[in-house]
């Protein structure tokens, strides 16, 4: 007899799993969650890359809150707009490096993805060119979980018995200018409607960029006429040390995907900064009406979370905390390089990872970690274990990070 399944259907889980191999998290503060039975944890991963603030932020949480007592919620759809929508937008452009873009906004990462796909291509369409449908992206890659997202998506398992996916999306290996710029000719420039990539790829194996890649990219949508879009769900609002991955690396894409980091997860939002020439051309065409848009973009609770969010990056300097903790992060992951069991260390900023040697399971190393007290994240396809911690890291919680890698190392190897 099995034990009982949980009536949750988890996400990114065995459907199998009983409900007792689930940890219930029931708090959080800074750095640090505790389950339902009171053991604590460095969050290792501030949830899904994206609690950059830290939990328990009650500036946030009391924002939301007078937020909800005004008004709670109402669409954005002409005519309507709301004052948090508003502000959010106009505090957070300035920060980005399309200030005189423009921005589109929706509930999380997968609608951004999918609304970049579709404004990419109807821009084109507008200015005559409706011929631009091919979207190319790179393996591996993460670029969520709608079919337009999952089409971008350069992982195969992510892929697997969906059926067919978005037509036109085609992938090449990363950091392989050469390849990327054979399928521009093989699909045709002048059907290209975007490049889409991240600045650093995520939970494809957390791969920084090769020297020149990203300058390569930006020189090859300019040749073809094509939008470069970054998608920063992960690598934005300070992670890599800089407001978005872009910055870092001094690329201006035409279009940058944003979410997670956007409220630090406290709610959902998410959405597209739009630059000015993806801009000129939905703009060029006065009775062109645009047909997208999910029911809760603009949605005002959650856009004042962000306002709070935001307000907390820019007052405590968090880009520069996390570049130089970054550093500190990676200099103590750097100690355990010569262990049998750890092939490379990678990563920028407060993105991070052990990559493990042939033979070694990144699950395993979760599981195990996770009896150290410290949650770190799985990408069993790179057989890598990711660190992407909150940005107020304390250099105590840094220390135990390291110290339970080096542990659960030790033991997995005297289990092999």
């Amino acid at each position: 007899m099995t034990d009982a399944v949980p009536s949750i259907l988890h996400a990114f889980a065995a459907t199998t799993r009983p409900a007792e191999g689930f940890v219930e998290i029931v708090r959080g503060q800074g750095s640090i969650v505790w389950d339902a039975d009171g053991r604590d944890y460095v969050d290792g991963t501030a949830s899904l890359w994206y609690c950059n603030v830290g939990h328990g932020r009650t500036e946030i949480a009391d924002a939301v809150a007078r937020q909800m007592a005004q008004l709670a919620s109402y669409h954005t759809f002409q005519p309507f707009t709301n004052r948090p929508a508003e502000e959010f937008v106009e505090r957070l452009l300035p920060h980005s490096p399309l200030p005189d873009g423009r921005v589109f906004l929706a509930a999380g990462g997968s609608e951004a993805v999918d609304s970049a796909i579709k404004l990419s291509r109807v821009a084109h369409y507008i200015a005559g060119q409706g011929q631009r449908v091919v979207i190319l992206s790179r393996k591996p890659s993460y670029h969520g979980v709608t079919y337009g997202g999952l089409s971008l998506t350069g992982l195969p398992l992510n892929r697997a018995g969906f059926g067919p996916l978005l037509p036109e999306t085609y992938q090449t290996t990363h950091d392989s200018l050469a390849e990327m710029r054979e399928a521009v000719a093989y699909h045709s420039p002048d059907r290209i409607a975007a490049i889409v990539a991240e600045p650093v790829i995520g939970a494809g194996g957390l791969y920084p960029p090769a020297p020149g890649y990203l300058e390569g990219l930006r020189e090859l949508c300019d040749e073809c006429g094509a939008f470069l879009v970054f998608d920063e769900v992960i690598t934005g609002f300070g992670r890599l040390g800089t407001w978005f991955g872009a910055q870092h690396f001094g690329v201006t894409p035409d279009l940058i995907t944003f979410a997670k980091g956007a409220t630090s997860g406290y709610l959902p939002l998410g959405g597209v900064i739009v630059g000015a020439r993806a801009c000129a051309q939905l703009e060029s065409d006065e009775r062109f009406y645009l047909r997208h848009g999910n029911t809760y973009a603009g949605h005002p609770t959650c856009c004042a979370a962000g306002i709070a969010n935001l307000e907390i990056i820019e007052r405590e300097q968090l880009p520069d905390r996390a570049a130089e903790t970054g550093r500190k992060l990676r200099a103590g992951l750097e100690t355990l390089r010569g262990h049998p069991l750890v092939a490379d260390v990678r990563g920028v900023g407060m993105m991070q990872a052990l990559a493990l040697a042939e033979g070694a399971d990144a699950m395993d190393m979760q599981a195990a970690l996770l009896t150290h007290g410290v949650i770190g994240r799985a990408l069993p396809a790179a057989r890598a274990v990711a660190f992407s911690p909150p940005l107020v890291l304390e250099d105590a919680e840094l220390d135990r990070i390291v110290s339970a890698c080096g542990e659960a190392l030790t033991g997995m190897l005297a289990r092999s």
